[in-house]
């Protein structure tokens, strides 16, 4: 009855679908395994959601390095974090501007800014990425996962480990017992896998209809399939407002920016290392230095800076942002294409 209608617009609506479900139960997941741990929202963000909804970015960008195509590698990490950065926090932030633990943020903030500059170094003065560069960044992943479990021992949330313990007494023997954890652990697993594979469909298909469109590799790397790969963090982030765990929310997209980096930059250039993609120019200029790179880092601090002074965030922030995220998408389609 619907043959008229090519399978890719079947698997890019059901792919939608596998992301709505997923985020819903992860973000569920990973807020009672903090409740039960009496840790902050905001660490758990940074690290077991992000790992979650950094899934999709990962595989898409492996299975690109493995092919061949740096470009999908490259530009999947680097899009997607400007993705996450001004389109998704950019939407929770403007919609609803919260409080942030400061102390929670210097860590990750201060580590992002950090990995950002080597790898940035590395585009600008040698213009590839070796294999030394992506064992040191894979390295750099598993020193983040455990400074990040250290210092949530060290600094538990004293106000939500009082409401938690007060929850996790009402919910009863089950989930205070070793088997409701592990059903929030199952839970939190079958979720990302949920999340990974509609993220794949969802990028899959979109990319077919972008190739039909006749649009080049790298525009769709940068923006299709970054989106695409990014929408787990956009539902998990939406889902998180709802809920009412905003700090999750946006540890979850500092997390997983930093993860672009050193697990899905660093798992890229480990299989098959690249060179920073010359397609796009501007002027006679590798496009991607001229504007990727530095909108990454621009996009990071408008986020990051206003809640590591202030403890808050500001709508301004996320209207900013989005007003970033709109210039940057005519430049990629508009622009860009006629300096080709």
């Amino acid at each position: 009855m619907f043959s008229f209608i090519p399978d890719e617009y079947f698997l890019l609506a059901f792919g939608f679908i596998l992301l709505i479900k997923g985020g819903d139960w992860f973000v569920d997941a990973a807020s009672n395994i903090a409740k039960r741990f009496h840790l902050p929202e905001i660490l758990i963000g940074a690290t077991v959601v992000s790992i979650g909804t950094t899934l999709p970015e990962v595989m898409t960008s492996a299975m690109g390095a493995a092919s061949g195509s740096g470009a999908v590698a490259y530009g999947n990490a680097i899009g997607s974090i400007i993705c996450n950065t001004s389109l998704i926090a950019a939407i929770t932030i403007a919609i609803k501007p919260g409080k942030a633990d400061k102390k929670s943020l210097v860590f990750p903030v201060c580590f992002f800014f950090g990995t950002a500059a080597f790898y940035a170094f590395n585009a600008y003065f040698f213009g590839k990425f070796d294999l030394w560069m992506g064992i040191a960044l894979l390295i750099g992943f598993v020193v983040y996962m455990v400074i990040n479990v250290i210092n949530m021992k060290k600094n538990p949330a004293e106000a939500e480990s009082h409401e938690a313990s007060e929850e996790i007494k009402a919910e009863g023997d089950e989930n205070s017992s070793k088997a409701g954890l592990l059903k929030d652990i199952g839970m939190l697993l079958v979720s990302a896998l949920v999340i990974a594979v509609g993220a794949y469909l969802l990028v899959e298909s979109a990319t077919k209809i972008a190739h039909d469109l006749k649009v080049p590799e790298t525009i769709i790397s940068l923006t299709i399939v970054a989106l695409g790969t990014s929408l787990p963090e956009l539902v998990t982030a939406i889902t998180a407002l709802m809920k009412g765990h905003g700090a999750l929310s946006l540890g979850n997209i500092i997390g997983a920016n930093i993860f672009n980096l050193v697990l899905v930059s660093g798992a890229a250039i480990a299989i098959n290392p690249f060179k920073v993609p010359t397609e796009a120019t501007f002027l006679g200029m590798n496009a991607s230095l001229v504007f990727d790179i530095p909108i990454v880092f621009a996009v990071m601090a408008i986020m990051t800076l206003p809640p590591l002074f202030k403890g808050k965030m500001y709508r301004w922030q996320g209207i900013a942002l989005l007003g970033i995220y709109a210039a940057y998408c005519v430049l990629q389609f508009v622009v860009l294409p006629n300096f080709a």
